[in-house]
């Protein structure tokens, strides 16, 4: 029975222990929670919710904790975030307001840019923090890094855009319109032609470079382009009707984003300590960032 090992070995209780509270939980439940196949255990829907309960249960008891944490631990301060325009408006409004009512007295200041412009400011100490998606993973050297969460990039048109009518698009078919892309000489710029390569394409050539997430919204709205958004935030303007999503697929386009700090920074700076671990509460919380 894998599943009550794999259970026993993380609680470091016995498996007859297990199989015990199973049952227990079971009698309390009224139906069964897990079925058994030959000599594994899976879980049964009723079993699946009820785990999703138990998740949801424990994020807010660690909330909880973290709030006491935070509110007895004093911090003052300040702390400087740079952070990618495609997180932004995601990730940062749900951290800053955490860790404000964390400690009321800090202070937080956020700069938005590319990663190629933010890692330099990282380096210098102009910035504590920076927050960016990522193509191609690498280590950095003096920098510490963490992984956030996954969300997949996701190709976007206007309510008007001819390709928004519905039925079958290629990459082929995506060629001819304008794109809405990042600075040319930054990471997500680069991931961006690789991507085309990829579907054996050229990069487009007519091209709006912008970083401004309201302004490349107003640009589908007024004409006939193309563009690039995290999906959480490309659903929400396609529910409002805005924009259309096109089924493209982008090959995890820099589904990953992650925050970087300098080597013995969290040490030596309690603000910042306390804000990367706002930034792991927000991506733990269910509905805040969506994961996969």
């Amino acid at each position: 029975m894998k599943l009550v090992a794999r259970v026993s070995e993380a609680l470091g209780v016995t498996q007859p222990a297990v199989s015990k509270q199973i049952a227990e939980l079971e009698k309390i439940v009224g139906v069964p929670v897990v079925t058994r196949d030959r000599n594994r255990l899976y879980l049964t829907p009723i079993g699946v919710r009820l785990a999703d309960h138990a998740r949801l249960a424990l994020v807010q008891l660690d909330r909880a904790a973290f709030d006491i944490e935070a509110m007895t631990s004093g911090v003052s301060g300040s702390v400087s975030v740079g952070v990618v325009s495609s997180v932004a408006p995601t990730l940062m409004p749900g951290t800053i307001e955490l860790f404000k009512r964390s400690t009321p007295q800090a202070n937080v200041s956020v700069s938005e840019g590319h990663f190629v412009e933010l890692l330099p400011q990282l380096e210098a100490g102009a910035l504590d923090l920076v927050i960016a998606r990522i193509w191609q993973p690498q280590e950095l050297a003096g920098i510490d890094q963490m992984a956030l969460f996954s969300e997949p990039i996701v190709v976007v048109a206007g309510r008007n855009h001819p390709l928004s009518q519905g039925g079958d698009v290629t990459w082929t078919d995506v060629t001819t319109y304008p794109w809405i892309l990042p600075q040319p000489n930054s990471v997500a710029r680069q991931a961006v032609d690789a991507l085309f390569a990829a579907n054996g394409l050229s990069p487009p050539n007519n091209t709006i470079a912008s970083l401004s997430i309201a302004l490349n919204l107003e640009l589908l709205r007024e004409m006939p382009a193309l563009g690039l958004l995290p999906q959480r935030l490309a659903q929400a303007q396609a529910a409002r009707g805005e924009t259309v999503i096109l089924p493209l697929d982008t090959r995890d386009l820099l589904s990953e984003a992650r925050c970087f700090w300098r080597k013995d920074q969290v040490s030596q700076n309690a603000t910042l300590a306390l804000f990367l671990k706002c930034l792991r509460q927000t991506t733990e919380l269910p509905d805040i960032i969506p994961f996969g």
